[in-house]
């Protein structure tokens, strides 16, 4: 008879999983399940408790962090497909970090480990790569994060990747969007306009559910409640023409929040007529991946430095988006505290499964690096004033009399962890088939 060990790592992710996703129906835990079972890297992006859980109190943090001076706002997810493209009340196209669901403040290293993990994920599932070119694309992103973080911090703070400010694939990425995208085709998709009618959300789309006359009454009070929540410093919005058209539960959305409570509004825009209405994306708030590993102590500071799950979103959107959206706030209906963001419509991810030479990857790791930097520079002045240049001096006196021992760091921890999850992925897949 074999001795039980406190070392069975297949039990153990299955364990967490299932005590994770514990809340969430049968029908859609099994739905979430399906997605991530498609890969390992979608098993990766449905499974960041994991990643916190193994990596929270991680020793190495210490060799190159781990220190005030090394704390920003963080992305608190920051993989590949956490990088899309926006726009803005101007209508502008920009690329950049979308989803701050997990946004929470801590050493910097902890959104460049995970982003560097994906990387690995993402090539490995690429057919056309060699496996020799992998420590080129890691050590391109690594390099663009720390020059990037060498340059004038207000002047990288401001900037945003955007069609006048990149080149190459991402560049024209960009620009075909903002060719093929837009309010009207995005208003096409999800609602309808009847001949002396306003618009309304499609009444029978797929990916969209009526609400009860109860559920409705509720939303609509809570959007009212909402606008006192709006940054005025932000412009873009009014209180003064909001309006409400329609309302629909959202359906299906997602990968890692699949199952959460999810509601789009229609909103009267700025202009005469329905060409410019607001899609608003209302979602529930749970307390982000790295609040599940805090201890006691930990969890009674994050409850001091936040009334809610709503008011963390929000100022990490704030923090870290470069022209943030304007509809940024939460509201709350029932029990539950919602954040409210504008459907961007010129949401998309980048294709990583177009790139098909390692100087595309090469040429999108420094993009990576360079946003990601900008970012946590953008992050760190939220915090206090002068934060960027403590927090890229804290960064830099760390790493650059050190740079070959960081870089070895990361390329062997990506790819080691990057190993785990593929073990996982399978010992996922093994339970499933149970």
């Amino acid at each position: 008879m074999r001795a039980a060990t406190a070392h069975n790592r297949e039990q153990q992710v299955v364990e967490a999983l299932e005590r994770f996703n514990a809340n969430l129906g049968e029908a859609f835990r099994q739905q979430k399940y399906e997605r991530m079972s498609a890969s390992a890297f979608s098993f990766f992006r449905g499974s960041n408790h994991l990643y916190w859980q193994d990596l929270y109190r991680d020793w190495h943090f210490s060799l190159f962090g781990g220190v005030t001076a090394t704390q920003t706002w963080l992305q608190g997810d920051a993989h590949l497909h956490n990088f899309g493209a926006y726009g803005s009340h101007d209508e502008q196209v920009r690329f950049g970090l979308d989803d701050f669901d997990d946004g929470i403040i801590g050493d910097y290293q902890y959104d460049l480990w995970r982003l560097l993990t994906s990387v690995v994920l993402a090539v490995r599932e690429s057919e056309s790569l060699k496996p020799e070119a992998l420590s080129d694309i890691l050590t391109t992103l690594i390099d663009s994060y720390l020059t990037t973080l060498q340059q004038d911090t207000n002047t990288v703070a401001d900037w945003a990747a955007m069609a006048d400010t990149t080149d190459g694939r991402l560049q024209a990425f960009l620009i075909k969007l903002t060719e093929k995208k837009g309010r009207a085709g995005m208003l096409q998709k999800w609602t309808e306009c009847a001949a002396g009618e306003e618009r309304r959300f499609i009444s029978d789309h797929p990916k969209l559910a009526p609400l009860s006359v109860v559920d409705r009454a509720a939303l609509e009070q809570a959007l009212v409640d909402y606008q006192a929540t709006l940054n005025d410093q932000i412009p873009g919005h009014s209180r003064q023409h909001f309006k409400v058209k329609d309302l629909a539960r959202r359906l299906s959305a997602g990968t890692g929040s699949l199952g959460t409570d999810r509601y789009y509004a229609l909103v009267e825009g700025q202009g005469d007529g329905d060409h410019d209405d607001v899609i608003l994306d209302i979602k529930a708030q749970q307390p982000p991946a790295a609040w599940w590993v805090m201890n006691p102590a930990e969890r009674a500071e994050y409850d001091q430095m936040f009334s809610h799950e709503g008011e963390r979103h929000a100022l990490a959107f704030q923090a870290m988006a470069r022209h943030p959206d304007p509809y940024v706030g939460w509201l709350m209906l029932g029990d539950q505290v919602f954040s409210v963001r504008e459907r961007s419509p010129f949401k998309a991810d980048y294709p990583t499964d177009k790139l098909h030479k390692p100087k595309h990857w090469r040429h999108l790791a420094t993009a990576w690096g360079r946003i990601l930097a900008a970012s946590h520079l953008r992050g760190a002045r939220a915090l206090s004033e002068g934060g960027a240049d403590v927090f890229a001096e804290g960064v830099l006196q760390r790493t650059l009399p050190h740079a070959e021992a960081f870089t070895d760091l990361l390329l062997n921890m990506a790819q080691a962890y990057a190993d785990c999850v593929q073990n996982d992925y399978q010992a996922f897949c093994r339970y499933r088939a149970c």
